[in-house]
């Protein structure tokens, strides 16, 4: 592994001139920049020290894996087409259940309707992208339309219908995942 390239890439991506780093580390900007140029090497302390001046763990320092993916297209998306309640369900990050949030895209025909959640714990928030729709929360009912954002905790049953006469899309996020 190239210590003194994986530095500099550190500290260029956290902002950080080699003269902050130095500053931060306690050591002189030439011997930072010796480092990034494998001019020389630290002692292990000194290196822990500058690793920990990067905001980062000697596990995160040294790994080699390549970075999660960050950006995902069509290609990477699930759909489920539920017939029944005239229901697409696209998932835009692929195996979210991993993660802290699950982000789907939702379309509901006219009539439709999204599956009914039991109370559970988590955190929704949906953006009605197209059309309007009827939020069922415990026993409140409201209209979200175009534009228009709903966000609640999960401690009651609740779903989503379309009531109007044209398709309507909306992103909907849960956390922890619940899809």
């Amino acid at each position: 592994m190239d210590i003194g390239h994986r530095m500099k890439e550190l500290r260029i991506q956290y902002g950080l001139t080699q003269q902050e780093l130095a500053d931060r580390s306690e050591l002189s900007k030439g011997f930072i920049s010796q480092l990034e140029r494998n001019l020389t090497s630290p002692s292990i302390s000194t290196l822990l020290d500058i690793i920990q001046c990067l905001g980062t763990t000697p596990s995160e320092f040294f790994t080699d894996e390549e970075p999660e993916q960050l950006i995902f297209r069509q290609e990477d998306y699930f759909e489920k087409e539920n017939e029944p309640l005239g229901s697409t369900t696209k998932w835009l990050i692929p195996n979210a259940q991993k993660n802290a949030m699950e982000p789907i895209l939702m379309t509901l025909r006219p009539g439709g309707s999204s599956d009914t959640h039991l109370p559970h714990e988590a955190e929704e928030f949906g953006y009605v992208l197209k059309g309007s729709i009827k939020l069922h929360y415990g026993s409140r009912s409201s209209i979200v339309k175009t534009g228009e954002s709903f966000y609640f905790k999960s401690g009651k049953k609740h779903y989503i219908e379309n009531y109007g006469n044209r398709e309507s899309t909306i992103l909907w996020i849960t956390t922890p995942p619940s899809f």
